[in-house]
């Protein structure tokens, strides 16, 4: 008998995809359009409400599944027995293999309105089926990695914690922990996250340690005997300041940290540091967890707290779950074999024709001043300018090998060159404006 388990072992990525993106494809192969060359590119009009910059996230995970995207035996027999496409589509599936080229903003940038971060170059058919498995990853990785940026710019230093897999789908805890990680958290909960990306993981007792003991003395007690002195301990099942004397009294003034999970946090850690001071235990750290945003992080800031725990919000970008990015056709071959910039007129939803280059204008001081797009050429800027698109793949092969170490680096050093402002917590529009420098090319 089939189960569950031998269904996600057998599956690819092939079917992560949306009916009419075949239906599309049968329609122009039919037609002929299949194979003109185009030009497809991700981006989001705006960001989130409120929202200052964006961080391009999954990049590498897509390109992950792009190497494996495949329509083996299985997918193939499913899609004839249910009649998505028809044999000649299936023949030309049963072949399939991206062979185009990629190019995009990197893994960890920051992103604006209208940024190209993600640009396919290939026929009509070999990029448009790509359009859902490219978008599902892009969107929730990059809307999490912006709410984990806003989060550690708002512990300025502080070590943030990701603990939000038990609020989330099993796969995108993972997704998840590994987003958070480029934008700057330190650790993750999440082993598989450990395992799949390098990401460090952490973790000690949850509440229910405490309670299987008879007392709070005896769970501490085991606690410190099987992970060390330098754990830390969960203070508030009962009574915090009974419980921080017996922490202390256990572990002696050497106890690695303390960690608060309900209450008025900000009092609560004034009044533990004390505490703990007063009884010696001066290098005990405090971490503090509970439903934690960017907002709450911000107020804590002026406590005595070492370290923030964050799940829910975390992994549901902070009430941006997505980074509203699109996939759309901006460049395709017309009849005479020339290259034509196409765009979508319609209310709200325009876009704008031609290939685009990205450029990051600089001021004097290294600052960002301005987000410059060509189309259909490079930018000009001066030495002082960065730009911002990397080749990913080429001639169908993979030539960007970064991991999420070189990701983390870059989001440091993209939000480092922003304005001030980016970091406030308060509402506020893109900090840095899109500029198209042929600005008669919009539609």
């Amino acid at each position: 008998m089939t189960t569950e388990k031998d269904v996600a072992a057998a599956a690819s990525t092939a079917l992560l995809t949306d009916h009419y993106e075949l239906t599309m494809l049968q329609a122009t192969l039919n037609s002929g359009a299949a194979h003109r060359r185009s030009i497809f590119e991700v981006f989001a009009r705006r960001l989130p409400d409120g929202r200052r910059y964006g961080v391009v996230g999954g990049t590498g995970r897509v390109l992950d599944l792009i190497e494996q995207f495949r329509f083996g035996d299985a997918e193939l027999e499913h899609l004839r027995r249910t009649k998505v496409v028809d044999e000649p589509t299936l023949e030309w599936l049963a072949n399939y293999e991206f062979k185009g080229n990629i190019w995009g903003y990197a893994e960890g940038e920051t992103f604006f309105p209208g940024s190209p971060v993600f640009v396919v170059e290939s026929t009509f058919a070999e990029g448009v089926i790509l359009e859902t498995l490219v978008l599902s990853i892009m969107n929730h990785d990059s809307a999490i990695a912006a709410a984990a940026s806003r989060m550690t710019a708002a512990a300025d230093g502080r070590p943030c914690i990701e603990m939000g897999s038990r609020r989330t789908h099993e796969w995108s805890a993972v997704a998840a922990a590994r987003a958070a990680y480029i934008a700057g958290f330190d650790t993750t909960s999440n082993l598989e996250a450990g395992r799949s990306y390098g990401v460090p993981t952490k973790g000690t007792a949850a509440h229910a340690f405490t309670l299987v003991h008879d007392n709070e003395r005896e769970a501490f007690q085991a606690q410190v005997d099987s992970l060390g002195k330098d754990t830390t301990l969960l203070v508030d099942t009962y009574d915090v300041t009974n419980a921080v004397n017996i922490a202390v009294q256990v572990a002696g003034t050497e106890l690695g940290g303390v960690r608060l999970d309900s209450g008025d946090l900000l009092v609560q850690a004034r009044e533990v540091r004390k505490q703990l001071d007063d009884l010696g235990a001066t290098d005990t750290k405090i971490v503090v967890t509970s439903d934690l945003d960017e907002y709450a992080i911000s107020a804590l800031q002026a406590g005595p707290v070492d370290a923030y725990g964050v799940g829910t919000s975390l992994v549901t970008g902070s009430g941006a779950p997505t980074a509203s990015m699109v996939y759309k056709l901006v460049q395709r071959e017309d009849d005479n074999g020339q290259m034509v910039g196409v765009a979508k007129a319609s209310k709200d939803k325009k876009s704008v024709a031609g290939r685009k280059y990205a450029m990051r204008r600089l001021n004097t001081s290294g600052i960002a001043e301005a987000e410059i797009i060509g189309i259909g050429e490079i930018p000009d800027g001066d030495s002082n300018d960065r730009h911002l698109m990397v080749e990913l793949f080429k001639d169908g092969r993979r030539v960007d090998h970064s991991g999420i170490e070189e990701a983390r680096k870059r989001h440091e050093q993209s939000r480092a060159e922003l304005p001030a402002k980016a970091l406030q917590m308060s509402r506020g529009e893109a900090v840095i404006p899109t500029i198209y420098q042929d600005e008669s090319a919009r539609s």
